[in-house]
């Protein structure tokens, strides 16, 4: 009795003090929660939550999950989950308690969140479009906020073009000329329809997503920054991806919806060459897809670039229309290019002329003219020497 006695004298205190440590661990725990929830701006989103679920319809669909809701969703973020890495942090793959399977994105620390940071979250999560990838919700619990966007299931248009996924049957740049017209016609919709205008930063063939019927879904908002009234705050620090980046914001450091403008020609050109937007591993001036393609032009040979399969799909007046979209976007002066919102409606246009009946037989010149619109006369290339050389 005595030595069990004995035994319960040491051990209930360390029990109790056991006990009382982890209470103290887990209060200390959920204030550092709370304290993250705050200074992300957390507050002031449930506060906008609610304003927007008390005047419309429909609840808007945004969710703020708390930690423990995305650790079960990943398995604890586990490495089989892993979507893919990114610039700016990695996208695990989730499902949530109700089944739906959802994207995660993690974030990587690069900077402390900003009071702006809810605001515009909350924004873009009000965005409705086909073609560009939903925000879902967040977690504002961790130091660095976690996205949740819906899951798109087919992959990346850079994987579609360089990956093992290339598509090689008999439509396979009437698909890639569709894709390119419905990511358009989504960074058109958020540079002219959306309220604030919200501007990419990050436009590449790896932020276009394609879900099971092909379609795009514009992804990666990590750069994105709300469309500025003061000019003087549009100053940013330059975000982006090597061989998309705008030189004029590279520059200047002043991202503009001009600057979309130009990740999007380097795209349309990665779709008609089929080559990577960059070669690191190649000589200097074989290194920048943009740049063959400029040297390329000054000289008259920019069609020996283009992708074989994509010469023999298009008619020729459509493939030439789309190359000079494509030096309009790459105008070295922001001023020189297309808005997004005539850039979609060209592609738009050239896609429809393409599959128009006439396409099938020889059309009358006046209808051609008619139909595609010619403004060859307009545009200004602007390929000097200079030019190249600031490339």
């Amino acid at each position: 009795m005595s030595y069990t006695g004995v035994s319960l004298g040491v051990f209930l205190p360390f029990f109790m003090f056991f006990w009382l440590y982890l209470g103290l661990q887990k209060r200390k725990l959920i204030r550092t929660k709370q304290k993250f929830f705050e200074l992300n701006g957390g507050l002031f989103l449930q506060q906008q939550i609610s304003n927007y679920n008390g005047t419309s319809k429909g609840n808007g669909g945004f969710k703020i999950f708390s930690k423990e809701e995305l650790e079960k969703a990943t398995k604890n973020f586990a490495a089989d989950r892993v979507l893919g890495h990114g610039g700016h942090g990695i996208v695990y793959k989730g499902v949530l308690e109700d089944k739906t399977v959802v994207a995660i994105k993690k974030s990587k620390m690069e900077e402390a969140p900003t009071k702006e940071f809810a605001r515009e979250m909350f924004i873009l999560s009000q965005i409705n479009h086909r073609n560009v990838v939903k925000l879902l919700g967040c977690c504002l619990e961790a130091e660095v906020p976690m996205l949740v966007y819906e899951f798109v299931s087919n992959g990346t248009l850079y994987h579609y073009i360089h990956g093992d996924k290339g598509i090689n049957s008999d439509i396979a740049f009437g698909t890639c000329l569709r894709v390119a017209v419905e990511s358009a016609e989504a960074l058109a919709y958020m540079h002219s329809s959306a309220s604030p205008p919200i501007l990419h930063g990050d436009i590449k063939t790896a932020n276009i997503l394609l879900d099971h019927k092909l379609t795009a879904k514009v992804s990666d908002f990590g750069a994105s920054k709300l469309a500025p009234t003061d000019e003087a705050k549009m100053a940013t620090l330059v975000q982006g991806t090597c061989g998309y980046l705008d030189p004029e914001y590279l520059m200047t450091c002043l991202l503009t919806d001009k600057s979309d403008v130009y990740s999007f020609g380097v795209v349309l050109l990665e779709l008609l060459t089929r080559k990577k937007a960059l070669y690191l591993e190649g000589p200097g001036e074989d290194r920048s897809l943009v740049l063959c393609f400029m040297t390329a032009v000054k000289v008259g040979q920019h069609q020996e670039l283009l992708d074989r399969q994509v010469k023999d799909e298009m008619r020729i007046e459509v493939l030439e229309e789309i190359t000079h979209l494509v030096i309009r976007c790459l105008n070295m002066s922001g001023e020189e290019r297309p808005t997004m919102k005539e850039v979609a409606e060209r592609l738009e246009m050239l896609r429809r002329y393409q599959h128009h009946p006439w396409a099938q037989a020889d059309a009358n010149p006046e209808e051609e003219q008619s139909l595609l619109v010619m403004n060859q006369q307009n545009v200004n290339y602007k390929f000097t020497q200079d030019y190249i050389l600031d490339l």
